[in-house]
């Protein structure tokens, strides 16, 4: 399916991005467009190769980047800028976003990590 969205908001405040793909209306979290990112970063070079995001629960979209006619490039306030997502991406993910969240709830748990920042590590830089 080749979907472009009829409507695009982003609402600050609860930090969602809502996307309408003609009667289809989706609200897309900024956590979980930020572990569903479609970067290299996140998904990993092949398969097999994701790297779970853990401790992004309070990430927020700081500024949102038009990419030609086909996506958007989303800038997170923890740095992380480099996923490109595209409308079919935005259609899937909206389509199966229940089902992920779920997928990426246990992965977390398998881990043993959290959605929580982890604070109990402090860096010292020298």
């Amino acid at each position: 399916m080749s979907a472009i969205p009829s409507k695009i908001q982003f609402h600050k405040q609860s930090q969602q991005l809502e996307l309408h793909f003609g009667g289809e209306r989706f609200l897309l979290p900024a956590e979980f467009l930020r572990v569903y990112s479609p970067s290299a970063e996140v998904k990993g070079h092949g398969p097999g190769q994701a790297v779970l995001q853990h401790g992004k629960k309070d990430v927020g979209i700081s500024k949102i980047e038009r990419a030609g006619n086909y996506a958007l490039k989303l800038i997170f306030d923890d740095g992380h800028d480099s996923g490109i997502f595209t409308w079919d991406y935005f259609y899937e993910i909206g389509k199966n976003q229940e089902k992920m969240w779920q997928q990426y709830l246990e992965d977390l748990h398998k881990a043993g990590k959290s959605r929580e920042k982890d604070t109990s590590v402090v860096k010292f830089i020298h």
